[in-house]
């Protein structure tokens, strides 16, 4: 598994100077309020604000631009992912910088705004079922009718190099930082740990007045807990990266459940 997958430092620089012109250098932001609450110094690195609404840019980019090579103009004939989040649109958006089409596998029970916006980037959707299976068959089918190059949401090292990205940013603009937290998808969530990440989430909105989806309460969770508390007292000084701000606003119960005007269902997010 490791000598497929690992990568290397160089392998991040590379892929920093790979994607820096192409990326926003997101903001380092700061509040009181945490500060108090944990007894640390917290840095937020806002990749909320990043192209696309979440990190995930950073690899699509990344591996779409790995996909040129530099002594040719070829291109790929396609590229095809299996994702219902914030890779789907990632690599839609990618692609469309490069001229090169995209197919997402999405499920069918996908949020709508997902959907609106990985079409907004010019991908094609393609649905599949809600199992593994199913969408590993949709994909597989995809890939040959098209011709097109899988770019794996976890398993492809330039993807990989390419979120690693964030932390050279982050030690670029915190040097001091003593920890970085990050979030880690995929699997599900107990109920205890869903609730948790519910209150930090809404927390960041209510006093930092910022958009994140709930996996991006993660980090934010964890720095609040009781267990992370005890074990890193000696930790001082930490970032947290807020991973994304693709929320499903019409999935909020606050939120009257009104059909969207037709001029907004055509913009990108």
């Amino acid at each position: 598994m490791c000598a497929q997958y690992c990568i290397s430092f160089a392998d991040v620089e590379k892929a920093h100077i790979n994607i820096r012109d192409f990326i926003h250098l997101t903001p380092m932001l700061t509040s009181s309020i945490l500060n108090q609450l944990t007894g640390r110094n917290l840095f937020f690195k806002c990749e909320q604000f990043q192209k696309t609404g979440s990190f995930k840019i950073r690899g699509a980019l990344n591996a779409i631009r790995n996909l040129i090579p530099a002594t040719s103009e070829e291109k790929p004939k396609a590229v095809v992912t299996h994702s219902s989040g914030n890779h789907g649109q990632a690599l839609a958006y990618a692609a469309k910088l490069e001229g090169i089409p995209a197919y997402i596998v999405v499920p069918q029970t996908a949020p709508n705004c997902k959907k609106l916006a990985i079409q907004a980037y010019g991908a094609s959707i393609v649905y599949s079922e809600q199992s593994d299976e199913s969408r590993e068959n949709v994909t597989k089918r995809i890939m040959e009718e098209t011709e097109g190059i899988m770019v794996h949401a976890s398993q492809e090292p330039a993807v990989i190099a390419g979120q690693g990205t964030v932390a050279m940013e982050v030690l670029d603009q915190v040097p001091l930082v003593d920890a970085l937290v990050v979030p880690v998808g995929g699997g599900g969530m107990v109920a205890g740990i869903a609730i948790t990440v519910k209150y930090a989430t809404q927390l960041v909105w209510e006093r930092m007045k910022l958009l994140i989806e709930p996996t991006a309460g993660v980090g934010v969770a964890a720095v609040l807990s009781q267990h992370f508390q005890t074990v890193s007292s000696e930790v001082k000084n930490i970032c947290i990266v807020l991973s994304g701000g693709n929320v499903d606003i019409t999935s909020l119960t606050w939120v009257k459940q009104a059909e969207r005007p037709a001029p907004y269902q055509s913009l990108s997010v």
